[in-house]
């Protein structure tokens, strides 16, 4: 439920609709590589590891303070981020003989087939039924035949998705709210930073969603004051672009607020997240705000949790993670109905348009590997066999999306729900077309990854990144 204004930071209700003129002071194609520019972004938010100008202070501590301070002492990164700055017990080793993709081209697996698979799948159809302890059985010869992630994409995704089923068995992937340490959270930045910089599945998905929260705010006269509820901001490096638009379309400067409910697990990324987008922002001259909302008190109190105030236009962000830890997307919709927001941009990266409220775990199993099997094959295709950036980004970006599919799969497996489009219909919700500029920007990515097998396409109002046809990232803007 919306909850009343308790205090707006103004009520000058300029009219500042000049966007279209003041988009102008760029020609088209600095403006599209400039928001692309991960590099740029990361300097911007000194994540880079060449301008990061301190070394990390292992004194350093999230645990006796409330999640919404700042330390004034927030340590930088490293100088310099090596390979050797990777354990090798946290990447994974081994000669990658990638000579080719799909799921018709195994060979040199140990009994030169798609037996590994067929366990996989003897694994998930045992705990779907209960039998728990021939999943281990099953699961145990797996253990024996894919040891490593090596080869190519199936057997690396298998892998992948066998590690998966061994945690979901032994429970040891619960209870894993335990704070990120700073050499984790320099570990995963550098993987962030690698995988926009081989790939442009991470970038495609940051600046389709910051076109439709733009679009959304260059349309009619209205207040000046931007309210983004984000459910996954991550490191918030996406922000960078967003502000710099922000300042550059606003008479007086802008403001931003951004709300972002964080997993419990991310105190420490929260306080780098503030501390960065504040100086950013800073920079900009726009006025900004950021507030955290704790998962489990938005689990309790859904968006009471989130201060709105009057006045101020509403976006909100969200990706499969949401849905991944709420027990039914149907609420979470009609719960966002009373909160009336400008636009919502729903942002999937994680192949849920077509599985996502099957209620079959096999089925939302087979789809992820699927799913999963293509993202591999598109680093393949972008980095050469035996790459570390390429090991680097699979242990520290896309093994914990795998874990968490995989998961979800199992705790949803007797749900039989609505699928977050149904859902989003079902509550009156209708998509709004994205802009040709959103269009131009998804191409001009592509030609500039020059990574073959990658395309554009619009599908029910998504604009969609494809590989070899397959949708790895959908891109869709919704209204009430």
């Amino acid at each position: 439920m919306k909850i009343p204004a308790s205090s707006p930071q103004d009520t000058t209700n300029n009219n500042n609709n000049t966007n279209s003129t003041d988009s102008n002071q760029l020609s088209m194609d600095e403006h599209v590589m400039r928001s692309m520019d991960w590099d740029s972004i990361m300097k911007e938010l000194e994540l880079d590891d060449d301008s990061a100008p301190n070394s990390l202070k292992p004194g350093f501590t999230t645990t006796t303070e409330p999640l919404y301070s700042v330390d004034s002492n927030l340590p930088g990164f490293p100088d310099q981020i090596q390979p050797s700055d990777f354990e090798s017990s946290d990447v994974y080793t081994g000669h990658n003989q990638t000579t080719g993709y799909g799921f018709n081209s195994l060979d040199n697996v140990d009994n030169g087939g798609f037996d590994f698979i067929e366990d996989l799948i003897r694994v998930v159809d045992c705990v779907e039924s209960d039998e728990l302890q021939l999943a281990q059985v099953i699961l145990s010869r797996l253990h024996q035949r894919l040891r490593s992630p090596v080869g190519r994409p199936l057997q690396r995704a298998a892998f992948y998705f066998k590690e998966a089923l061994g945690s979901l068995l032994t429970g040891s992937n619960r209870n894993q709210n335990r704070l990120s340490s700073w050499s984790e959270i320099v570990q995963k930045i550098r993987a962030i930073k690698e995988f926009s910089g081989i790939s442009p599945i991470p970038l495609f998905s940051h600046f389709t969603a910051n076109q439709a929260i733009l679009d959304s705010l260059s349309s009619q006269s209205s207040s000046p004051f931007v309210h983004v509820v984000d459910f996954e901001i991550g490191f918030g490096g996406q922000y960078a672009s967003l502000m710099r638009e922000i300042a550059e379309k606003s008479v007086s400067g802008g403001f931003l607020r951004v709300t972002a409910v964080v997993a419990e697990e991310c105190a420490v990324e929260t306080r780098l997240v503030k501390e960065n987008l504040t100086q950013f922002a800073a920079e900009m001259k726009i006025r900004f705000q950021i507030e955290f909302v704790l998962m489990k008190t938005f689990e309790m109190l859904s968006f009471k949790a989130i201060r709105f105030v009057e006045g101020e236009r509403t976006v909100v962000l969200i990706s499969p993670a949401i849905f991944r830890r709420l027990s039914g997307i149907t609420n979470f919709v009609n719960n966002l109905r009373r909160v009336s927001p400008k636009v919502v941009v729903f942002v999937d990266s994680e192949g849920w348009t077509e599985i996502a409220g099957s209620g079959s775990f096999r089925r939302e199993f087979d789809s992820a590997l699927e799913f999963y099997t293509m993202v591999l094959e598109s680093l393949d295709a972008a980095a050469p066999p035996g790459d570390l950036v390429k090991k680097i980004v699979e242990s520290f970006v896309l093994r914990p999306k795998i874990s968490a599919a995989v998961e979800t799969a199992a705790d949803r497996r007797h749900a039989g729900e609505m699928t977050w489009r149904e859902a989003f219909c079902a509550a009156g919700m209708r998509p709004i077309q994205l802009s040709q500029f959103a269009d131009f920007q998804a191409e001009c990515l592509l030609e500039k990854a020059q990574v073959r097998g990658f395309h554009v396409a619009k599908r029910q109002g998504e604009l969609v990144l494809c590989w070899h046809g397959r949708a790895l990232v959908a891109t869709s803007a919704w209204r009430f």
